[in-house]
Order: C-alpha cells, then structure tokens, then sequence
C-alpha cells in the first residue's frame, strides 16, 4: 500500500474538455497508483464521448456545461466526499504523470507542506511536450511571484496536491485558464507551506490541446493568465 494512502484521504480531479480519446487510459493510470480514495472527472462541456469513458475507467462523472478551466475545478472541489483531505489535480489529456503523484502527495500527508507543485520545466519533459511560450510564462510568472511574495515557482503546471482546508479558504474565483496561476499566488499570499517538486512530462495522449495546439488558443489563455496575474495581485492594494 502507498504510504500516502495510509494518511490521508487522497480525492482527484480531473478536467476534462473533448477527451474521449485519453481519458479512459488516464483514470485507470491515476487509479494504479492506489493513493485515491476518488477520481472525479469534471466534464466541461464536451461533444465526444469523455464522460463515457472516464464512467468506463471507474471515475466519479460530472458535469459543468459551462466551459472554463477554473469552473471545471471549482465544480470538482463542490464534489468532494466529506471524507476528503487533500486534493490532487491534474489533467486529462494523458499528459502529466500519475506515477509521479505520490511526491505530491506524502509532503502534505506528513503534515510537512500544505501545497506541492510539480515543476515540468525541472522534469525529464517529452519532446513536443511543452512549447517555448508556456516555459517561459512559467518561468517569468515565477520570477513575479518572488518578488510579490517571496515564493519562487518555476512553472504553472496544472499537476499539483493541496490540503482541503486551506484550498477552500484561498477564496478562488477564476474561472478560465488563469485557476492555477491564481491558486499559486492566493497559496503565496496565505503563507501557505509550499513546495516545488520536478515531475515528468508527455505529450497528450490523443485528441487536441486547446491552449498550445493553436496560435489563438495560446493568445487567449496567455491573455487570461496575465489578466489573472494583474487582478489578484492588485485586489489587496
């Protein structure tokens, strides 16, 4: 048994938009690792068949029509059981790496940390896996962050562990692409015990991106991410 699973109750979240290609492979992968107690997959509107194959995987399916990435988080977070004490994200596209999940995990379920962050950037990440731009916003956003807050991350990655308690009093609100940077900053800001661990990184299992597969979606997400930078880092001023 992982020692993670032995203390605490370990709940997953997965967004999911038109996945119907890898999400089946990704809930039973996340499901291997036997540290969930949970897999919710958050279906965020798609036009496939996503919430049948993640039902097929053995995932807890629910459904947020209305397309955001942060909604589809905060529509996770309303679905945990009571049970739950630290929950995990990541996302559905077969990209980040389950196995990774436990060094997530056991700093906060050793009572050392209450977030830890997988760096994909500090990871062995797959060629193809990430573009230029996303390295560099994690990086510069990072470099922000430290001279915000003290708090130095290297990359924005979706593939992250936090304590229940102090998620659901970070106050978040963003509901698009911005949901991690805000989490980051908000965790920052809290004092919260952060960690930076490197994790692996592929590139997606099937379907498309829509945020690096095209120049626009790159455009808009990158415009969410920075207009989310500059909300939360003012709203206390």
């Amino acid at each position: 048994m992982n020692p993670a699973a032995n203390v605490a109750w370990v709940s997953v979240i997965i967004p999911a938009l038109n996945e119907e290609e890898p999400i089946g492979d990704v809930v039973r992968a996340v499901a291997a690792t036997h540290i969930p107690r949970e897999i919710i997959v958050v279906e965020n509107g798609s036009t496939d068949a996503t919430a049948q194959r993640a039902c097929e995987g053995g995932a807890k399916v629910i459904s947020e029509p209305r397309r955001g990435y942060g909604r589809a988080c905060a529509a996770g977070i309303r679905s945990l059981s009571p049970e739950c004490g630290v929950v995990v994200f990541l996302d559905g596209d077969g990209s980040d790496c389950p196995e990774f999940m436990n060094q997530l995990v056991f700093p906060i379920a050793a009572g050392k940390y209450d977030f830890v962050i997988g760096s994909r950037t500090r990871g062995q990440r797959e060629r193809g896996s990430m573009n230029a731009q996303q390295i560099f916003a994690g990086r510069f956003a990072g470099w922000l962050l430290s001279i915000l807050y003290g708090v130095r991350y290297t990359d924005m990655c979706p593939f992250r562990a936090i304590r229940r308690e102090p998620l659901e009093r970070l106050g978040m609100g963003e509901k698009t692409y911005g949901w991690n940077l805000e989490m980051q900053m908000r965790a920052a800001r809290a004092g919260l015990r952060i960690l930076e661990v490197p994790v692996n990184h592929r590139r997606r299992a099937g379907g498309k991106s829509k945020v690096s597969g095209t120049w626009q979606g790159t455009f808009v997400a990158g415009a969410r991410i920075l207009a989310t930078l500059v909300r939360v880092a003012f709203e206390k001023l």
